[in-house]
């Protein structure tokens, strides 16, 4: 005589592995990585601590610990997970419509604080000895300056055009520019209109590729 009870049970498991991970699983991660959020915009990595994030979500150490493995790996999804939608649109954008696409970054951002300060604190941490989001931010820099060079060639004048040297220390000071300017605009949001200041800074930069070699320097030394 065949078990049905135990065909139904290994057929409803088989049925789940499938499926993959469990509604629930993935609504209880993303329910951790904003708590994590919360905790470490507001307290840093070091400071911010898996209970004050279990806390959170109702649920224990040990339970937050089961979904991520250590507080380092957590601190990697928070980051992963914060950046991704934004990446995607990024790497979509040609031309000054990559730049347009920066200024409606700023925009977004600015009705998103909270966002932004885990960005701000944990990229600042990261410059720290040991710190898990060193390589991330790393990799990140280079992948967004490379990224905004590129951009800038597309932009960049065929004849009279800046020197590669030149296209990097502009990507360099837009990628500041914007990460500056959310500092002062998180300190102070009264004193700082983030999105005027971001499109003031950027059409400076890009007018700047725009015209080439052929650009006024006042600031350059005199030979």
């Amino acid at each position: 005589m065949t078990d049905q009870t135990g065909d139904h049970a290994k057929a409803k498991k088989s049925a789940r592995k499938k499926l993959g991970p469990r509604e629930g699983t993935a609504t209880r991660r993303r329910e951790i990585l904003e708590a994590a959020m919360k905790v470490f915009a507001t307290k840093g990595f070091h400071a911010g601590t898996l209970n004050d994030v279990a806390e959170l979500v109702g649920m224990t150490h040990a339970g937050v610990l089961h979904h991520f493995g250590s507080k380092g790996n957590l601190l990697q999804a928070v980051i992963g997970y914060r950046d991704s939608a934004d990446s995607s649109q990024a790497h979509a954008a040609y031309g000054m419509s990559f730049f347009r696409h920066l200024i409606d970054t700023a925009k977004l951002n600015s009705t998103r604080p909270g966002i932004v300060q885990t960005y701000v604190v944990l990229s600042a941490e990261a410059v720290t000895e040991g710190n898990p989001g060193t390589e991330y931010f790393l990799g990140r820099f280079d992948g967004l300056r490379e990224l905004v060079v590129s951009q800038l060639r597309e932009i960049s004048p065929a004849e009279n055009g800046l020197e590669p040297a030149e296209l990097e220390a502009a990507a360099s000071n837009i990628i500041a520019l914007m990460d500056g300017l959310q500092v002062q605009w998180l300190l102070n949001p009264d004193s700082v209109d983030l999105v005027d200041a971001t499109v003031f800074g950027i059409e400076a930069i890009v007018n700047t590729v725009m015209a080439g070699s052929t650009r006024p320097a006042p600031l350059r030394a005199t030979p």
